[in-house]
């Protein structure tokens, strides 16, 4: 016979009492404890008492005779089940549709006897049969917030396609960053076979100044057409790449995309806490590397099913700092580019302007204006394309790392 002084949340627990898993007194402590505090007594033996949730749930179960359940964001509810319900009654009595088997539908409730429970179970959730299992409150509480679309940041296993929408976005970008850089690395190749081909139409130029003997003539020239070959093969594979479609965008646009693909920190992180300093640096790229620092944190998520969400947040963080320093590389790949260019541009500008200091005017020194043209194309082009990645070279934010 039950104790006549227990009250009804003491006695669907007193089964730990006879478990030896509680103490009568700190049974009846619980339940003051959670009186005083407005807060469910599962919450107090769990927390305080450090009581496993199997362990509720069986005591539960005995009390109620029914199977108990706990909450698994991979259970996989049916989508007939969640038409037309909504967050508001399920959230107040405390119950969720959960598994269709046949005509019968299994409800997990905190009460399974609760008429109320029931009479809401008829109006919104059309079944031949019904069976009722036990469940605690807070995971009642989870399986709506997963599955009847509560808004971000409250979100459990919707959440993960979120967080792997946004996954895939970021992979798309850097996929294109790759490409990016794939084809200035196309350009410095082609700029090399112009170095190539304009070093020789020097060397030609030179021998030919030199060397007064026509027998050989036809060797200088072949060797300048050579030069010219050359040089026009790898002018025309830099142009191709100047022209194309997938051409390098400019650096603003660059750091504003990969910007972009951070958004979906503003509803998927709430951290609370964040110890970093704002950020006083003049570069956006630079600031959206430190802005990610805070979230660069390790949460132990409650209970272990949920492990997978906070490891998809996790996934994300590391995707997000990947795709800045993808950002980072394809700038400076640009830069690297436009340096090959400069410095290039530099030496044949000045070994055109030395030959024709040297031997002075002629019909050859067509072919000396034309390394001072080119050298000053090329230089004009590579400060195009480093310039604007100057000012990132004092901003680079730290690499944070996690503690594990």
């Amino acid at each position: 016979m039950k104790n006549p002084a227990l009250t009804r949340d003491t006695e669907k627990f007193l089964s730990l009492v006879d478990s030896n898993m509680l103490t009568a007194e700190e049974l009846h402590a619980a339940e003051f404890a959670a009186q005083a505090r407005g807060i469910d007594m599962e919450v107090i033996l769990i927390r305080e008492y450090g009581l496993p949730r199997h362990v509720l749930l069986k005591a539960l179960s005995n009390y109620y005779n029914c199977p108990f359940i706990e909450y698994d964001e991979r259970t996989p509810i049916p989508p007939e089940l969640l038409s037309g319900l909504n967050e508001e009654r399920p959230s107040i009595t405390k119950w969720f549709p959960v598994i269709k088997d046949g005509d019968t539908v299994i409800i997990a409730t905190n009460n399974p006897k609760d008429p109320e429970v029931l009479d809401e179970v008829t109006r919104f959730i059309k079944a031949k049969k019904y069976e009722f299992w036990v469940a605690l409150k807070e995971d009642i509480g989870w399986f709506i917030q997963d599955f009847l679309h509560a808004p971000p940041g409250q979100l459990i296993g919707t959440e993960r396609t979120g967080l792997a929408y946004w996954r895939n976005t970021m992979a798309h970008w850097r996929t294109r960053l790759a490409c990016y850089r794939t084809d200035m690395a196309k350009a410095r190749t082609d700029l090399a076979f112009l170095r190539w081909g304009l070093g020789l139409v020097a060397i030609s130029n030179a021998l030919m100044r030199t060397h007064k003997s026509r027998s050989i003539y036809y060797f200088y020239f072949s060797l300048m057409a050579v030069g010219l070959l050359l040089g026009a093969f790898g002018l025309t594979g830099y142009l191709k790449i100047r022209k194309t479609r997938m051409k390098p965008p400019e650096h603003q646009t660059l750091v504003e995309v990969t910007a972009a693909t951070l958004h979906f920190l503003e509803n998927y992180h709430f951290i609370e806490g964040i110890s970093t300093k704002p950020s006083i640096k003049k570069s956006m790229l630079a600031r959206l590397g430190d802005f990610l620092a805070g979230h660069s944190t390790i949460i132990y998520p409650s209970p272990a099913s949920r492990e997978r969400t906070h490891l998809a947040r996790e996934r994300n963080v590391l995707a997000s700092q990947r795709t800045i320093a993808g950002c980072y590389r394809t700038i400076y790949a640009r830069a690297r580019t436009g340096l090959a260019f400069i410095r290039t541009g530099v030496s044949f500008t000045s070994l055109g302007l030395g030959l024709i200091k040297y031997f002075g005017f002629s019909l050859l020194s067509i072919y000396d204006a034309m390394l001072v043209v080119a050298g000053i194309l090329m230089v004009t082009d590579g400060l195009l394309w480093y310039l604007p990645v100057r000012k990132e070279q004092s901003e680079i934010p730290r690499c944070v790392v996690p503690d594990y």
